[in-house]
């Protein structure tokens, strides 16, 4: 390439001594590459959002040398990056196990050391069919033959390691960190199929610092201890099992806490002029062909065949919301239509991917459609902005971040109405008073999309609310209204949620709040335990009083040491145990313990009262 640099020899003009890789025109690339005259080019130093990225990238590379210097007949597969590190899949006879991973950690800290050049190789299919073939490295043969390329893409590691890549990486395996650790190792099939070779797949993550290190293996500590399925198992919440996966059996405590929430989110709605709605479990697959959800989403649909019909057990609530729309003559003095519905949804989703409450089959959506007009867009758009910000706040998210998601791919409709429906949805967002980034090609198959993502308690991200700008599917469907002009026009349709999920907000609640959850959404309010069972009488009785009030109260009146009950209590989580011993009784109090250790002393309508009070939901 004519008066072109490469960037090692720019770096070195410019004075760059720490640069790992760098960016042309947008892309990350080795330094290996062409840099043109006219072109800017952007250095990767550690510091740059690019380079944890591409270390990681290199130190999986790094791993599978290690675990095929270790064991030669090792054949490698394939080792992305994720969040937070990265894996490498091996097919090898020796079942890799934990006690195998100071072994591999050391002689990936040998390859780092012995800073190995990385250089990057082009090739041709057919000569990179051959060299890995040569090698038995029969998976890298596979994915090549796939590959729709006349060149292939290698990395070596001097003459110690290649592997087929796109790139980029670092210059030396110097350049990548000491500081890295393996996490675990799980089965995998090959490309995911149940039906190809058995996989091991080693999870690794890797910094720059051993402090950067220590905060995310302590992180990963605090995760563990708040993952939504042990609290939930502790606290007496829900289980799932294998004859309904991805379903959830509800304890009575935990059904408690789903419905508490739903009615929370029902009087929130209500109040802001929604009427709710119950849509058919079933619907004839003739709907779903009209509305373009099958087309789009038949691999997720639950089939049943009646009567030489083939019926959809509904994976959304839309089609549903618009039948009961059509129903009845509608002027544009009636809308907009505030359609709520908690429709229960069933989605086929791979059993690999099936994680607690948080990815499951059967789920409620806190669902609504409101049908406006165009005019209607931006109004009907802030106003959900601000029930969504009102009720983030009154469950603990004070703060959330909110992504653009425009035209997918595949998609419905034409290029005019796709740019109307995204100016009017970024208008709208805008003059709400929202700041977003762009989540490009990511809308659904009908429309651009709001999503509204949570941070918890841990700086994890949850996408949890939706907004959906639709003008086709009313259309599609035959849902008209009489316009100001006596015309029939189309309504456009707002696809919006705030939880999203009920099921899967639930384990975002358990682990933002480690299972401490508010007062109010607490299944069990008050644990009355007595000291002796000389006392149960008045505590029966103090448990009366409370439970007739409304405060979701328990008794044990187990004959067990008091400090026994206590910690008990704390593990299931309960906010608040009612501590009854003779003074109690003496002078029908109950001293209540607190959670955080506090305790206090009162009158029983005193504390009656002063517990309505917290158990009060917080108001919109």
């Amino acid at each position: 390439m004519e008066n072109s640099v490469s960037g090692f020899e720019l770096a070195k003009r410019c004075g760059v001594k720490n640069a790992l890789a760098m960016v042309l025109d947008g892309v990350a690339v080795d330094l290996s590459t062409m840099v043109p005259a006219d072109t800017v080019a952007e250095f990767v130093a550690q510091d740059h959002n690019l380079a944890l990225e591409i270390m990681r990238h290199t130190t999986s590379h790094i791993m599978a040398q290690a675990v095929k210097e270790l064991w030669p007949q090792t054949k490698i597969a394939i080792g992305p990056i994720i969040e937070d590190g990265f894996y490498y899949d091996f097919l090898l006879d020796y079942q890799i196990t934990p006690n195998d991973f100071e072994k591999i950690e050391s002689k990936m800290r040998k390859i780092i050391k012995a800073d190995y050049k990385i250089s990057r190789e082009v090739m041709s299919k057919t000569e990179a069919i051959k060299m890995f073939s040569t090698q038995g490295e029969l998976f890298k043969v596979e994915l090549i033959q796939d590959l729709d390329v006349e060149e292939i893409s290698l990395y070596r590691h001097e003459d110690k390691f290649v592997d087929l890549c796109r790139g980029p990486h670092l210059p030396k395996t110097g350049s990548a960190s000491t500081h890295l650790k393996l996490m675990k190792v799980a089965g995998a099939y090959w490309r995911g199929d149940s039906k190809r070779e058995v996989l091991q797949r080693i999870y690794a993550t890797a910094w720059f610092s051993e402090d950067d290190l220590k905060k995310h293996l302590h992180y990963l500590e605090e995760a563990e201890k708040r993952d939504h399925r042990k609290i939930a198992k502790d606290m007496g919440l829900f289980h799932m099992q294998e004859e309904a996966a991805g379903s959830v059996f509800w304890h009575p405590k935990g059904w408690v806490l789903y419905n508490t929430l739903r009615d929370y989110v029902r009087r929130c709605i209500v109040k802001d002029g929604y009427v709710e709605v119950c849509t058919p479990q079933m619907i004839d697959r003739s709907l779903w062909e009209a509305s373009g959800h099958w087309e789009k989403y038949r691999e997720n649909m639950f089939i049943a065949e009646s009567e030489e019909r083939t019926l959809v057990v509904k994976p959304m609530n839309c089609p549903g919301a618009i039948q009961i729309f059509k129903q009845g003559m509608k002027s544009y003095r009636d809308l907009p239509v505030r359609m709520a519905e908690f429709g229960y949804c069933h989605r086929n989703e791979p059993s690999g991917s099936l994680y607690g409450t948080m990815r499951v089959r059967g789920f409620t959506q806190d669902d609504a459609h409101i049908f406006c007009t165009p005019a209607q867009i931006n109004s009907e758009t802030k106003k959900f902005c601000l029930l969504l910000s009102k009720i983030y706040k009154n469950l603990g998210f004070e703060s959330f971040s909110v992504k653009f998601s425009d035209r997918p791919e595949k998609r419905t409709g034409s290029d005019e109405i796709w740019d109307l429906a995204e100016d009017l949805l970024k208008k709208a967002t805008e003059e709400s008073g929202l700041i977003f980034s762009i989540n490009k090609g990511d809308g659904a198959f009908y429309g651009p999309k709001l999503e509204f993502v949570l941070k918890d308690k841990l700086g994890r991200d949850w996408q949890c609310g939706t907004l959906q700008v639709d003008f086709q599917m009313p259309e599609k469907l035959g849902a008209y209204y009489t316009g100001e002009d006596g015309q029939k026009q189309h309504p456009i349709m707002l696809h919006r949620a705030v939880l999203g999920s009920l099921e899967r907000f639930i384990g975002i609640l358990l682990e933002n709040y480690a299972g401490k959850l508010p007062l109010w959404l607490s299944p069990i309010q008050v644990v009355f335990s007595t000291i002796t069972n000389d006392f149960d009488d008045y505590a029966i009785d103090c448990f009366h009083e409370f439970t007739k009030n409304g405060i979701r109260a328990e008794l044990d009146l187990r004959a067990e040491k008091i400090s026994y009950k206590i910690r008990a209590h704390i593990v299931k989580k309960n906010p608040i145990i009612a501590v009854v011993g003779a003074n109690e009784a003496n002078n029908k109090t109950v001293t209540l313990r607190y959670l955080d250790g506090f305790q206090e002393t009162l009158p029983l309508a005193e504390a009656i009262a002063m517990l309505l009070e917290k158990c009060r939901p917080p108001e919109l």
